[in-house]
């Protein structure tokens, strides 16, 4: 059925992420809380980096955030403190970005490379059972897009198995998990160890780079407070091998305040999600982003889902001539990702297989994420989905 949508000319520019409009809510906030790092001189590892990190360990839950660069950054220091040695194995998802597999190559370790569950996107578990060798030492899920994976199982296949568990959380900051009995965890508080980004567009973004790592093992945190800062933990002693990393005190300020809106920024993206899902109900060539079957399957609501992106599956479609019409339309929209990892040049090896990724191999040709962002509107939502209805039902 062709639905019929006239744009009202007060209706504002859809934005893929509108940074801008979320800015201006908290300027005069953001603006003051940079002046007066400005003048406190303290740029570097200040009081506000200290303040943010205590909170955002109050948020989570968690005993320790450290603070650093930038995401990948993170998830690279993160396996630098647990001492994996090269050669060691690592298991990803093949369905994601490249800074997760970048990192366990440059350290030297081995990337194994596993299929997604067609519904979560997220690493399929019984794909890292059968991919677990003796030389497996972690196992690295990627909470994507914003909903976290199955940490109840992995984790329970990692201690069965006395691996390492390394939440990449980069997309899901702030998601909830719940276990089978019902108790809940905040995504990135499971594992040994995570990784988070505060890229701008992320659901916590700063106005500019930013990473953080965190864990609840003291000795681990120890470490990686040394790593991050040259390997240093009293001036000019360098104790073990480090790197620069660190979280400067303007972004922190900033991610301060962003922190404290965190919930509502969710919340807003939950809303702007359950109503593209309610649009695009009985369409049967678009498969929408579940928000509810998740963790356990018990979830009441999609808390577990923080939608850094709201990806489709579109079947029987051409999905680059629909990414086209949209873009035609003024309506922007991405594709993540377009190729996996394992036929990506930098990381092609002859242990794959392409009948070890169905679910990938499909999901490249399928997906397509459309505007996500704390700012959407109603008008906007429906010139979306009708656009997107209309051609896929052409």
């Amino acid at each position: 059925m062709l639905m019929n949508f006239v744009i009202s000319s007060s209706m504002k520019k859809i934005q893929m992420v509108d940074l801008k409009g979320q800015y201006n809510k908290i300027k005069e906030v953001v603006d003051a809380s940079v002046l007066e790092v400005l003048d406190s001189t303290a740029y570097i590892n200040g009081p506000r980096v200290h303040q943010f990190q205590k909170n955002l360990e109050n948020y989570l839950g968690v005993k320790h955030v450290i603070p650093c660069a930038n995401g990948t950054d993170a998830l690279q220091i993160a396996m630098m403190g647990l001492g994996l040695q090269p050669g060691d194995e690592v298991i990803t998802a093949d369905f994601t970005f490249a800074a997760t597999v970048e990192v366990i190559a440059l350290l030297q370790l081995t990337p194994v490379l596993v299929d997604v569950d067609p519904v979560t996107f997220n690493i399929d578990v019984d794909a890292i059972k059968k991919a677990i060798t003796p030389k497996t030492k972690a196992i690295v899920p990627v909470h994507l897009f914003g909903m976290c994976a199955n940490m109840e199982a992995i984790m329970e296949i990692a201690k069965s198995h006395n691996l390492f568990v390394i939440e990449d959380n980069a997309q899901a900051i702030g998601s909830t998990y719940t276990y089978s009995d019902g108790t809940k965890a905040k995504a990135g508080t499971i594992g040994d160890v995570a990784s988070t980004s505060f890229f701008p567009s992320k659901n916590l973004g700063c106005y500019g780079d930013g990473g953080a790592i965190f864990t609840n093992n003291d000795e681990l945190a120890h470490t990686i407070r040394g790593i991050v800062n040259h390997g240093m933990y009293e001036r000019y002693h360098h104790d073990v091998v480090g790197v620069n990393s660190r979280l400067d005190s303007i972004q922190a300020a900033i991610l301060d305040i962003k922190l404290e809106r965190l919930d509502s920024y969710n919340r807003a993206r939950q809303v702007a999600a359950r109503a593209y899902n309610k649009a695009f109900e009985n369409q049967e060539n678009i498969i929408v982003p579940t928000g509810k079957t998740v963790c356990s399957g018990i979830c009441s609501d999609c808390d577990c889902h923080v939608f850094h992106q709201y990806t489709l599956r579109v079947k029987n479609v051409d999905r680059d001539a629909l990414v086209k019409h949209l873009n035609e339309q003024g309506i922007p929209c991405g594709v993540y990702y377009p190729i996996p990892l394992h036929r990506q040049k930098a990381y092609v090896d002859d242990r794959y297989n392409e009948s070890d990724f169905p679910v990938t191999n499909q999901l490249v040709k399928e997906v397509i994420s459309l505007p996500m962002h704390t700012e959407l509107d109603a008008e906007q939502i429906a010139f979306i989905t009708s656009t997107v209805i209309n051609f896929v039902n052409s």
